[in-house]
């Protein structure tokens, strides 16, 4: 899955794609590159960020989303929303996938949409609101408190007709650094759930806290941790580098 931020203000990208002809070349560039999913978003969700109106989110993507499904008809994108006005929006203009980064909490209509839609959906584990969410989380087992949100929340998703559920334990999202590496440790453990896994690691400060960089060195990093996860059952990674993390498929692929 190649992201597409639209954002000026993403951690790692903010603004490079925000224009219509640059956000159409970044798309090329990853399918071309082997992306099998093209994530947009129109909002940044980095800690301590405010989330703006559905109003601004619609002016931002539905331009160049129009353009990406213009262009590349046969191709599947996905929409980084937590608003079900967003996703029904999103969906009828040719949006493949619902990615909400509040796995349903955010906006009690989402179930709905995208029941009624039959679209996947991909449910991620987020404490609290991107502004608040780095403030000190604390969880008794965030590894066990994490598998209960989802075990939880599936079954409200699927009590509301939702049927194809992906599933992201949200590294760097309500969590510590600490929490996030236990989650990674314990991946294996998210396939007791039966729903496929994607894994969201690219470039995140979990990577450059560690070896005293920043976003922009952070590549390496994020190839060794993709690669740990694709060994302990992600099935999906979401990532700003297609070429390598493609790469990194193909030889994980190959050794097993």
């Amino acid at each position: 899955m190649g992201i597409l931020n639209l954002s000026k203000d993403s951690f790692y990208d903010g603004g490079k794609y925000s224009s219509k002809d640059k956000a159409l070349k970044q798309t090329e560039k990853m399918l071309n590159e082997g992306a099998d999913i093209i994530d947009i978003g129109a909002f940044t969700s980095k800690p301590g960020s405010k989330l703006f109106s559905a109003e601004k989110e619609k002016q931002i993507l539905f331009p160049i989303l129009e353009i990406l499904i213009n262009n590349f008809p046969e191709k599947l994108f996905s929409i980084d929303t937590f608003r079900s006005e967003i996703a029904k929006n999103s969906i009828e203009i040719g949006a493949s996938i619902i990615n909400d980064i509040s796995g349903g909490k955010f906006d009690k209509k989402m179930f709905e949409v995208i029941a009624k839609n039959k679209v996947p959906y991909v449910m991620m584990h987020m404490k609290g609101t991107p502004k608040t969410m780095q403030l000190n989380p604390e969880y008794k087992n965030v590894v066990i408190d994490v598998l209960n949100f989802f075990v939880k929340q599936i079954k409200i998703a699927q009590d509301n007709g939702v049927t194809d559920i992906i599933i992201d334990p949200g590294f760097g999202f309500g969590k510590s650094l600490n929490h996030n590496f236990e989650l990674l440790k314990e991946l294996n453990l998210f396939k007791k759930i039966n729903c496929p896994i994607l894994i969201g690691l690219s470039r995140k400060s979990m990577i450059y806290k560690i070896l005293n960089g920043n976003p922009n060195q952070s590549l390496n990093g994020t190839t060794i941790l993709n690669t740990f996860a694709l060994i302990n059952g992600a099935n999906i990674i979401r990532v700003h580098d297609v070429k390598e993390a493609k790469e990194c498929i193909t030889l994980c692929e190959y050794l097993y």
